[in-house]
């Protein structure tokens, strides 16, 4: 069993109905309208309630930022690759995915999840070793994103990129010395967006993996954004790119004909 703490992050467990809650407990010093409604929530979605004290729970959720509520959930059951690239049923249209190379922050890790199910990916590829996994901090700060979100988590990133390009998916890194600018790359085809670690950036292996390399300008001294904020930045361009109309086809134009007579 898993803890989740925070608002957010328990109502969106609970309204993704993506895996069981075993009960919600919440602080007996906390009452109000906002904690009523969720609790309410629960009672329709036949989740038991229970209290404890504030500090029980601070031990319960590790944390004292849990905002006097926290849920017992099963264990997440993770995608593979391979589920990744399963279109869901109706969808249509070029597809973009997400992979994390090795962020250790869970705050970074939240606000990237947060960002891609605003943005509408379609799917995120986590490593299994040396990157922080889905905890408790970063569904709360991905305000429940994380319940959402398509995940796959692997052995080897650069295995699963290469799978991915088997499968017709360009691999698109983020590099502060990669050329060009993110802005010049078409993303109106099926792409997956590759981030490397805080400070470090890409390894070695899954840069070399990669199609292209982008890079973001920066006209300031400092050399490159938090990843979040690169990540972010990226996956709007292509929600831009996508949603720009077709370039209408242009109409033949008509010849007067010449003739007899004319």
């Amino acid at each position: 069993m898993e803890v989740l703490f925070g608002l957010h992050p328990v109502e969106e467990a609970i309204r993704s109905g993506a895996r069981p809650l075993e009960s919600v407990v919440v602080s007996r010093e906390r009452r109000d309208e906002r904690l009523e409604r969720l609790i309410a929530l629960c009672r329709a979605a036949g989740v038991s309630v229970t209290t404890e004290s504030r500090e029980q729970m601070t031990k319960l959720a590790r944390t004292d930022q849990h905002q006097g509520i926290l849920a017992i959930v099963k264990e997440r059951a993770f995608l593979s690759v391979e589920d990744l690239l399963k279109r869901p049923a109706g969808h249509e249209g070029n597809r973009f995915f997400l992979a994390c190379d090795g962020i250790e922050d869970p705050h970074n890790l939240g606000a990237l999840l947060r960002t891609a199910d605003a943005a509408g990916v379609d799917g995120v590829i986590l490593p299994e070793r040396r990157a922080v996994g889905i905890t408790g901090t970063v569904a709360k700060t991905s305000a429940g994103a994380s319940e959402h979100v398509r995940i796959a988590r692997v052995t080897n990133l650069v295995r699963a990129l290469e799978v991915m390009k088997k499968n017709n998916v360009w691999v698109v890194g983020l590099d502060e010395r990669g050329s060009p600018d993110y802005m010049d790359f078409d993303f109106k085809t099926d792409c997956v967006l590759v981030l490397g670690r805080e400070g470090a950036g890409l390894h070695d292996l899954v840069k070399k993996t990669c199609d292209h390399l982008l890079r973001i300008p920066m006209a300031g001294m400092v050399s490159s954004l938090n990843v979040s904020v690169a990540g972010a930045v990226v996956m709007y361009e292509s929600v831009r790119q996508r949603r720009q109309p077709a370039a209408p086809t242009p109409h033949p134009v008509k010849k007067k004909l010449k003739g007899l007579g004319s």
